[in-house]
C-alpha cells in the first residue's frame, strides 16, 4: 500500500481516469448528503476503460458498485480509480473493498483517504486480500469537490460558503436601502446553482425584513423533481422578522427558524419548527458554533449563508467561513451597507487573508471564489 509521490509512480491512464472520476464524482452534487460524493472508473487489464460510476443518492450503491456493475467481467485483473478510499463498513450498503475483492480486480488507487471511524480501512483490507494499493493520487483536485463532506467530518460542523453581491466599492445596497438588482441575471442564476448544491441556506432577520426572500432553488432546463431544495434557516433571534405569509414559509422547501432560548416566538408556533439556541456573548445575535452543531446534528453537511453584513460578520468572527464567493458588479454607489460588518477584526494584522482559487466573468460581473488559508482538508486527517 503506497501513498509516496502518487503522480509520479500512477500510470498516464491512471491519472486520466482520475480525472475522469472527479468528474464523475461532481454529478452527485446535492444529492448524497450526509455522504459523501465519489467517483470511479475502472480500467480493465489492458488499461481501457471498462465501467464508470458515481454516488448518485444518499443509501443508494456506491461509485464502486456502479462502476463494477458496468465493467462486469472485463474488472477481473483490472484497476478501478476511485476518488475516495473504498469503505470497509456495512452500513445502507456493503463495503466497497469486498466488493472489489470479489470483483477480482487486481490493483485500486484511490485520491484521499477515508477519515470516518466507521469506514476508514478499506486500503488495508484490500492489501491484506493481495490487492495492489496506492492512494493520494490528485488528491488535491479530489478533496476540493468533496469539501463540503470532508470539512463536515474533520470539523464536526458543516461546511459553510459566504455568497455576496457587492458593487465595485464593496456596497450591498444603495443608501437608501434598495438592492434589486445589484448583480446581473446570470449571476443570480449562478446563486440558484448554489442553493441547489448546498443542504441548507441561512439568512438574517435583516435579510429577511427587507427582501421577504423565498431561497428556494430554480434551475433553468431542470424540473423541480430534479432539483435537490435546501432547508432554509431563517437567524431570527428575538423572532421578530418572520411572519405569517413570508414567502420563506411557502411549500418549496423545509423551513427552520433559529430564535433565542429566551425570545418570545409563540406567534410562530404552526408556522415553521423552532430551534432555540443561546444567544452570542455579546447578546447581539445567536451562538454561531451552537447554530453550526445544531444543523450538523440533522444531517445538513453544507451551509450556503446568504445573510447580510451582521450575519455575515458573526460567522466570520466565529471563523466559520470555509469558502467566499463574491458577484461584483461594475457599479458605484458610494455609500450603503458595506458586504461585512464587525467581525471581530480591529487591526490589519488580524485580517483574514484569503486565496483566490477562481476568478470568472458571469454576464457583467466578476465572480470571485476565494478561501481562507488553511492547511488541505485531506492534510487535517
Amino acid at each position: 500500500m503506497r501513498q509516496e509521490d502518487p503522480v509520479a509512480t500512477a500510470a498516464p491512464v491512471e491519472t486520466a481516469a482520475m480525472r475522469r472520476a472527479i468528474e464523475l464524482a461532481a454529478r452527485g452534487l446535492g444529492h448524497t448528503s450526509p455522504n459523501p460524493v465519489v467517483g470511479c472508473v475502472v480500467l480493465d487489464a489492458e488499461g481501457r476503460t471498462a465501467g464508470e460510476g458515481w454516488h448518485q443518492r444518499a443509501g443508494g450503491p456506491h461509485a464502486e458498485v456502479h462502476a463494477l456493475r458496468a465493467a462486469g467481467e472485463r474488472a477481473r485483473g483490472g484497476t478501478a480509480v476511485v476518488t475516495l478510499e473504498p469503505c470497509n463498513h456495512t452500513g445502507r450498503t456493503g463495503p466497497c473493498a469486498r466488493a472489489l475483492i470479489d470483483a477480482g480486480v487486481a490493483r485500486v488507487v484511490y485520491a484521499v483517504s477515508d477519515p470516518t471511524p466507521a469506514a476508514t480501512g478499506g486500503a488495508v483490507t484490500l492489501a491484506a486480500a493481495g490487492v495492489d494499493v496506492e492512494g493520494g493520487l490528485l488528491a488535491d483536485e479530489a478533496a476540493a469537490g468533496n469539501e463540503a463532506w470532508l470539512t463536515s467530518v474533520l470539523r464536526g460542523r458543516p461546511f459553510v460558503l459566504w455568497k455576496y453581491a457587492a458593487t465595485l466599492d464593496g456596497r450591498i445596497a444603495a443608501a437608501d436601502g434598495t438592492s434589486r438588482w445589484i448583480s446581473s441575471p446570470e449571476s443570480r442564476a449562478d446563486v440558484h446553482r448554489l442553493r441547489a448544491a448546498a443542504d441548507a441556506v441561512i439568512v438574517g432577520s435583516g435579510t429577511a425584513r427587507a427582501d421577504d426572500p423565498q431561497l428556494g432553488a430554480r434551475i433553468s432546463g431542470l424540473s423541480d423533481d430534479e432539483i435537490s431544495q435546501p432547508l432554509r434557516v431563517v437567524v431570527d433571534s428575538d423572532a421578530t422578522a418572520v411572519k405569517a405569509g413570508a414567502r420563506v414559509l411557502d411549500g418549496t422547501a423545509p423551513t427552520l427558524i433559529a430564535v433565542a432560548e429566551d425570545a418570545d416566538a409563540a406567534h410562530l408556533d404552526g408556522l415553521a419548527p423552532l430551534l432555540r439556541l443561546p444567544r452570542a456573548a455579546d447578546r447581539r445575535g445567536l451562538h454561531i458554533p451552537a447554530l453550526l452543531q445544531a444543523l450538523h446534528q440533522r444531517d445538513v453537511r453544507s451551509v450556503l449563508l446568504e445573510g447580510g453584513p451582521t450575519l455575515a460578520g458573526a460567522f466570520l468572527a466565529a471563523q466559520a467561513v470555509d469558502k467566499v464567493v463574491g458577484y461584483l458588479a461594475p457599479v458605484l454607489l458610494g455609500a450603503g451597507p458595506a458586504a461585512v460588518g464587525d467581525a471581530g477584526i480591529t487591526t490589519i494584522a488580524q485580517a483574514l487573508r484569503l486565496d483566490v482559487t477562481d476568478t470568472a466573468r458571469l454576464g457583467p460581473d466578476l465572480r470571485i471564489t476565494a478561501t481562507p488559508l488553511r492547511p488541505a482538508l485531506h492534510e487535517e486527517n
